[in-house]
């Protein structure tokens, strides 16, 4: 079972952050965030240090407007799902650990037919929406046939934290080909 908390602005949600470890700090705990270290971390959750407000960034205001269309485009490529998506403040405690929690992209329902109670059963996870964007090749190497380590702590995190027994991440990785060409591409 989980706790629900849905602050009502940014501000309070990221008060609320401080309680705790949030699923996209999973990463820079391990030591494999590239953008924040770990002692970094420390310091902002023990109020020694305010964290970089990057909401105004560009990148960051792209991620938030695109992640409605990419949750949309899933649900239509995934009709065996039901995609909930309810607030972008939303938190997800673990009830036993309240400490350990997340703030969904989007919740996932896969319902199966339950042929001995004739009833339907459905199995609970989670989607994690990301955008990025390719700068130099090894960058791609992160993301050759699997997804990079901070986000792969990230989903685990998410899973620990609610119970949920899957979790999809999608993302739409933007690059500029050698010939100049802008491209975007979606993976799951």
């Amino acid at each position: 079972m989980s706790i629900i908390i849905i602050p009502k602005t940014h501000e309070d949600w990221i008060r609320e952050r401080q309680n705790g470890i949030g699923a996209s700090d999973a990463g820079t705990i391990m030591g494999v965030n590239p953008w924040k270290s770990n002692v970094d971390l420390w310091l902002e959750k023990t109020g020694q240090r305010e964290p970089e407000d990057i909401s105004d960034k560009p990148f960051v205001q792209y991620g938030k407007i695109a992640e409605a269309y990419i949750r949309g485009l899933f649900a239509l490529d995934h009709p065996e799902l039901t995609v909930m998506y309810e607030s972008p403040y939303k938190i997800i405690q673990n009830e036993e650990y309240p400490w350990l929690f997340c703030t969904p992209d989007g919740e996932l329902l896969r319902e199966k037919i339950n042929w001995k109670t004739e009833g339907i059963d459905g199995q609970r996870g989670g989607l994690e929406i990301k955008t990025t964007e390719i700068m130099h090749g090894g960058q791609w190497r992160e993301w050759d046939g699997r997804i990079p380590d901070q986000y792969y702590c990230q989903v685990l995190h998410q899973m620990l934290a609610t119970g949920w027994e899957f979790v999809y991440l999608c993302a739409q990785i933007k690059y500029t080909t050698r010939d100049g060409e802008k491209r975007a591409e979606r993976r799951e």
